[in-house]
């Protein structure tokens, strides 16, 4: 009667443990797949950022090739 009670706690006691395992895994890959969106969403607002950059160096050069004829 004690090694089946023993037995039974023991058993509760892992299943516990193994859900608590189940759910913090579950939760860790959640974070990470969250992480790797964010991620992605920054790479593509730093090209995004830098096609505006270039073409506002673009505007720039033209304006300033412009400028330096007028005033000759």
């Amino acid at each position: 009667m004690t090694k089946n009670r023993l037995r039974d706690a023991a058993v509760k006691i892992g299943s516990a443990v193994g859900k608590v395992d189940s759910t913090a895994h579950k939760a860790a890959h959640k974070a990470a797949r969250k992480a790797a969106r964010a991620a992605k969403v920054a790479r593509q607002e730093l090209v995004d950022l830098t096609k505006q950059v270039d073409a506002l160096k673009r505007q720039l050069e033209k304006s300033t090739k412009r400028l330096k004829s007028a005033l000759k």
